[in-house]
């Protein structure tokens, strides 16, 4: 079996983390930072683990900030020189890897009233790991200091810190705090996405589609249009960038966004649905076999997704759409697609008895539906 992921945090981590700051800070209580951050550890989840060695930075480092923020930045490893974090999980030398997690925590609870010592830190903390989530109560509390400060990072020639302003300022990233006032209103969030969309590195790219797909939760006519402005003349790189943007509008099957990606067209032609077999258990796995049959005299080019409408435990249904096939048919042509669906439990979903309506979308249409039966 995969290792938990509470084990990210563990002992070696946490006496590693103490010995690297006891190095650089002579002052530093080690024995007690140790005792704080590993009492009842193998009991706790991971953000519950990294909340406690948080508390453990609380008790055991100055309590004036600015002193406290120069013993962190005093004991981290060198900084990270590319994007890939693999590297930042080992036992080097200093503060860096899951350990900066806590630490963030910490500069987000101590340095929210002196924001700007506080947002230096995070600068060096993210070039270490990262510090999206410590970010985040600094754009609630001090929003104008905040995006100054990021469309300044830009720039930054550290590819974390530009990974920063976009990743840390997501709406609705994922494990973070989410940040209300751009969930109702994205428009401070713009600038900086034009800023980094043609950003040299994927890893800052990646992150702006996902900071876009967020914004389309709520505001999908606004990433219609920013795809419309953005999208004519692309370079091969931002194409790809706002074709993962785009992601959950397409399978949405948003009109707009559809005509945007060249899929607008209703299918000319016709689709069946199988599924094998009918009646499953939980831990099993159907097939869906889907027949696409092309009356066009022309080419069309189709996105093919399929929609399972889970059954809820009040008998109600809820629908869940997955990522099937996009390719181009020929004039005439007939395709048959397959595609392996698990209902394997996962920590995110509950099954239930029932029937499961399965529906199969082209270009944001349902043109073929069937059912299987999941079993007690």
């Amino acid at each position: 079996m995969p290792e938990p992921f509470k084990n990210f945090i563990n002992e070696a981590l946490i006496r590693r983390g103490a010995r690297a700051l006891a190095q650089a800070n002579a002052g530093f209580d080690a024995p007690r930072f140790a005792n704080v951050a590993l009492h009842g550890l193998d009991e706790l989840e991971l953000k519950a683990r990294a909340m406690q060695v948080a508390d453990a930075l609380e008790a055991t480092l100055p309590a004036e900030f600015d002193v406290a923020a120069a013993w962190i930045e005093a004991a981290l490893a060198a900084p990270l020189s590319d994007a890939d974090l693999s590297h930042a999980q080992g036992e080097a030398e200093g503060l860096h890897g899951w350990m900066l997690w806590s630490v963030g925590e910490f500069v987000a609870r101590r340095g929210i009233a002196h924001p700007e010592r506080a947002l230096r830190t995070l600068h060096a903390l993210t070039q270490r790991f990262t510090a999206e989530f410590a970010i985040r109560p600094f754009i609630v509390a001090h929003p104008d200091l905040v995006y100054r400060t990021l469309r300044t990072w830009t720039t930054d020639e550290s590819v974390h810190v530009r990974r920063l302003v976009s990743e840390g300022s997501r709406p609705r990233l994922p494990w973070g705090l989410q940040l209300r006032s751009l969930i109702a209103d994205p428009s401070p969030s713009w600038p900086l996405l034009a800023a980094l969309q043609d950003d040299p590195s994927e890893y800052v790219r990646r992150s702006v589609a996902n900071h876009l797909n967020d914004i389309a939760k709520d505001h999908p006519a606004l990433v219609a249009q920013w795809l419309e402005s953005h999208l004519p003349g692309a370079s091969a790189p931002r194409a790809a960038m706002l074709r993962h943007a785009s992601r959950t509008l397409i399978k949405r099957g948003d009109a707009r966004v559809l005509r945007v990606w060249g899929l607008g067209q209703a299918l000319n032609g016709s689709v069946s649905l199988s599924i094998t077999p009918r009646r499953v258990r939980v831990g099993e796995h159907v097939t869906l076999t889907v027949t696409v049959k092309s009356n066009s005299r022309r080419a069309q080019k189709l996105a093919i997704d399929y929609v399972v409408h889970h059954v809820k435990a009040e008998g109600k249904t809820s629908a869940k759409v997955f990522k099937g096939w996009q390719f181009d048919i020929a004039a005439g042509d007939t395709r048959v697609l397959e595609k392996r669906h698990s209902m394997k439990r996962i920590t995110t979903r509950r099954y239930y008895p029932g029937k499961h309506t399965v529906d199969i979308q082209v270009n944001g249409a349902v043109v073929a539906s069937a059912f299987f039966t999941l079993a007690e």
